[in-house]
């Protein structure tokens, strides 16, 4: 009976992750769309969000920071082309 009871939990719980997993994946593709969304509309209408200036600030701010600049931005390009 034991056993049986722990691989219905092993089973309600790769459900739960698969779960879990599959609405972050989504809310992530949200996200980066709606990033793109104010890029493209920051390009066509003058920035009105601000994500232009705000990429403009962060790359700025990773050549005054040198190689922990570097290091950070190659973690995030890795992170992002891993998906």
């Amino acid at each position: 009976m034991g056993i049986l009871r722990k691989e219905k939990m092993k089973k309600n719980m790769k459900k739960t992750f698969k779960f879990i997993n599959k609405w972050l994946t989504d809310i992530t593709q949200l996200l980066t769309n709606v990033f793109v969304f104010g890029v493209i509309t920051g390009l066509l209408f003058n920035d009105p969000f601000g994500v232009i200036q705000t990429i403009s600030t962060l790359v700025s701010d990773v050549g005054s920071n040198g190689l922990a600049g570097f290091i950070s931005l190659a973690i995030l390009v890795f992170v992002y082309k891993k998906k």
